[in-house]
């Protein structure tokens, strides 16, 4: 397999504050890399890195054997599209003119679009479901539209490696879905993509390797199956979780294991619920 990404020790942060240290790994053409971790582990913060938008403060990280500080932006623009967690869209763009913006990096800045570029642009959109919301202005859209119409533009920057932060965050359970199995098939075609996953049942189906990382570190790195374990995810997530076999499925199912209601969460509850010390409904009113 080729090697696209090589990222060798490298400390990054923000400021003064170091998020993630010492990290290094390789990825290869055609993987899809998912990784894993709770909250404020370091996930995101790695995947601005990894695009340049975030300096490193010791180490390196090399594209296609380049040092990626030596890339320009719009060079790093045809190698790589990112679909970061949250965008803030101020102006009603259509459908088509969002997913149209992602073939900038191929085109001058008094161009307009070609044939070639229409013809991507509504492959784009028609593989991702959104064609017909082609004349829709983004801000008219549900949630889970608007992420699949940024999915159609980052896939038509025709990029051989793909960033993806979350991306099935807000969509519906088809969605989410859809959104791995167009990973995984892309995947297949020769496109590399490294995701920012929380569907840890979806990353164990979908994903060729995941990467869980805890408090600034990649505490394993392999084929699902060797990194979704009761002991490495309870160790991550700092809560009992299991990871069993659904025999109806063959697939993985993750859980966490529900824990007893003690006397403190229990006296919390009360006072959201309006328990009385008595156990009687209250109205709220003091």
């Amino acid at each position: 397999m080729k090697e696209l990404l090589k990222v060798d020790n490298i400390t990054t942060g923000y400021e003064d504050n170091k998020i993630l240290t010492d990290i290094s790994f390789s990825v290869n053409k055609g993987e899809f890399l998912g990784i894993i971790g709770k909250n404020g582990a370091g996930k995101s913060t790695l995947l601005k890195a990894l695009r340049g938008f975030l300096p490193v403060k010791q180490g390196s990280i090399r594209l296609f054997d380049r040092e990626l500080s030596e890339y320009q932006q719009w060079e790093l623009a045809a190698k790589i599209a990112y679909l970061q967690q949250q965008i803030e869209l101020t102006f009603d763009y259509t459908a088509r003119d969002m997913v149209l913006a992602g073939r900038y990096p191929y085109m001058k800045w008094y161009e307009q679009p070609g044939e070639k570029d229409i013809e991507i642009t509504e492959a784009c959109m028609k593989y991702t479901g959104v064609l017909e919301l082609a004349d829709t202005p983004i801000r008219a859209m549900s949630g889970g539209q608007r992420q699949r119409v940024l999915l159609a533009k980052i896939l038509a920057q025709q990029t051989p490696v793909l960033f993806l932060d979350e991306p099935a965050a807000g969509l519906d359970l088809f969605y989410q879905e859809e959104i791995f199995r167009f990973c995984q098939e892309m995947c297949s075609r020769g496109k590399t993509v490294i995701m920012v996953v929380h569907e840890l049942n979806l990353a164990a189906r979908y994903c060729s390797r995941v990467m869980l990382i805890n408090n600034g570190n990649i505490i394993a790195d392999d084929v699902p199956q060797s990194v979704l374990t009761d002991q490495l995810l309870t160790k991550a997530y700092g809560v009992d979780i299991r990871s069993l076999i659904n025999p109806e499925t063959g697939h993985a199912d993750i859980f966490t294991v529900p824990t007893k209601l003690d006397a403190n969460k229990q006296q919390l509850l009360d006072i959201i619920v309006g328990m009385d010390e008595n156990g009687a409904e209250g109205n709220g009113e003091s």
